[in-house]
């Protein structure tokens, strides 16, 4: 029996398990009812089972032979803070929270695995299976790395995987290079001074000079920075004024952007700021910014790619695996992880994505067709990296 087919028998029982986390969604670590609930699962094939990794994650070994190599596969558990809007059984029982990402089909993918793997069949040396806490912008990565992830845990490569609705059910894409973009955060104050609406010479409007900050940003991408270098600078949040009649002595100004590659993600902060610096010196107001860098840019090592594109062409044929698909301007803390280790994020098509099916929209649901594929996926890439 092939992996896929022994993942395949156990189907009904791991679409259970998915649609018990789909109903109970749990935030950024406060993962604790999925985290017992991988830990359990995991303890009952026999394995060796770390839990708190990072707070709220687990780490599950398996060992096979005698081996010294080791990588590590890493699922997300957390959920996102939104209401669902699914009538379905298995709809979210927790008012305001819902997976909306699709972290509770990667949780089973990685346990469909631990199955197969805790046999100890076909492979030799050690798996490392990382279930993650917080990756919705709560960097659960990197705390499971400050918990001394790669020292408690050495792995000599480690490898992710993420569903993708608008990718046929079961292809995969495969980058080499970026595959998901840094994700900063800005916060602008412009401070002028307020004044009557129908006097605007007595002031110093903030409104004006922050409306024309919004339309300088949008230079950087197109101005300063290379067109072939990738980058998003969206301002989305404008606060200012609370009367008709009055010209406030403050606006606020909130945004993100986006980048693949390092440099070209300190040019925009740089340009950002020397932007803030020429508006507030033409207004005469001052600007007041706070840049907060989030998650890195997701880049795959190039080996890392090429071994994960023959495993899933040697899984659902070549025809069926896109390694010339463009990255995404989303971001992934999986990222912290590829800063430490070589590895290799995929991503598993989920299906057309109709009626709503998109991350982060409140009618999305994983898809539990792609389950053995996904589960099949990680053991044969085992398999590749850690032969008998």
């Amino acid at each position: 029996m092939s992996v896929i087919e022994a993942i395949r028998s156990n189907h009904a029982r791991l679409t259970d398990i998915r649609r018990d986390l789909h109903a109970h969604p749990e935030l950024a670590y406060a993962e604790h009812r999925t985290a017992e609930l991988v830990a359990t699962h995991l303890e009952a094939l026999g394995l060796e089972v770390h839990r708190g990794v990072g707070r709220t994650g687990v780490v599950g070994v398996v060992r096979a032979g005698t081996g010294m190599r080791a990588i590590g596969l890493r699922a997300d558990m957390d959920a996102l803070p939104m209401q669902e809007r699914n009538t379905f059984s298995h709809q979210s029982r927790h008012a305001g929270c819902m997976h909306a990402c699709g972290h509770d089909g990667h949780t089973t993918m990685l346990l469909a695995a631990a199955d197969v793997l805790a046999r100890g069949e076909g492979f030799d040396g050690t798996v490392y299976l990382i279930f993650q806490p917080a990756e919705e912008g709560e960097a659960g990565a990197q705390a499971m790395i400050d918990d001394g992830l790669f020292e408690r845990f050495p792995m000599e490569s480690v490898f992710g995987m993420h569903n993708w609705p608008g990718m046929p059910e079961g292809h995969f894409a495969v980058h080499s290079g970026p595959a998901m973009a840094s994700a900063d955060r800005y916060d602008i104050t412009v401070m002028g001074y307020g004044a009557h609406a129908a006097m605007p010479h007595l002031g110093k409007d903030p409104v004006v000079a922050a409306a024309a900050l919004v339309q300088a940003l949008q230079t950087i991408t197109s101005r300063t920075l290379d067109p072939l270098d990738a980058a998003v600078v969206s301002t989305t949040l404008f606060h200012a004024g609370e009367a008709y009649n009055v010209i406030p002595d403050r606006a606020q100004l909130s945004g993100t952007v986006r980048a693949f590659l390092p440099e070209v993600r300190d040019t925009v902060e740089a340009r950002l700021r020397q932007i803030c610096a020429g508006i507030a010196a033409t207004h005469g107001v001052s600007v007041d910014i706070e840049y907060r860098h989030g998650y890195p840019a997701t880049i795959n090592t190039a080996s890392e790619a090429a071994c994960c594109a023959e495993v899933a062409a040697g899984l659902v044929g070549s025809d069926k695996v896109q390694t010339d698909a463009r990255p995404s301007m989303g971001a992934e803390d999986f990222a912290f992880f590829l800063q430490h280790k070589p590895g290799c994020y995929v991503w598993i098509g989920n299906g057309a994505g109709e009626g709503g099916c998109m991350l982060h929209n409140p009618n999305y649901d994983f898809n539990d067709d792609i389950i053995p594929v996904g589960g099949a996926y990680w053991v044969e890439l085992v398999k590749r990296l850690l032969p008998a």
